[in-house]
């Protein structure tokens, strides 16, 4: 089930229509979320140039919490933390074919609270 899952996710079916919209350039970039049962990643990318500006993961050492929701407001805090030091302010959301619920929803408003704006 879980493969079956994960490959209509990567599939037309939802990420690639998803990216399809969703582009970020160098004034917007664009900030990528990745949801693994485990954990959570985020990247903030310019596609124009084809670039990782920042990075954030809940497998870094400091990123541990209770549970799987308050692990991801805390990577969604420290992308945005990182985003004021390289002076990105606004970006472009993209949620990665998932719903906008739960992890992902806890990581983009923990994100929006601490400065981002999208």
């Amino acid at each position: 089930m879980a493969k079956e899952k994960n490959a209509s996710r990567m599939r037309i079916v939802r990420h690639d229509r998803l990216r399809k919209k969703v582009t970020g350039n160098t004034d917007r970039p664009r900030l990528s979320v990745f949801r693994s049962s485990r954990n959570i990643y985020a990247q903030v990318i310019d596609d124009v140039n084809g670039k990782t500006l920042v990075s954030a993961s809940s497998a870094e050492a400091s990123m541990s919490g209770t549970t799987k929701t308050e692990t991801a407001e805390k990577v969604g805090a420290n992308i945005a933390q990182k985003c004021k030091d390289k002076g990105i302010t606004s970006i472009v959301f993209d949620r990665g074919g998932y719903k906008y619920h739960g992890r992902v929803k806890a990581l983009a408003e923990s994100a929006r609270s601490n400065g981002l704006e999208f």
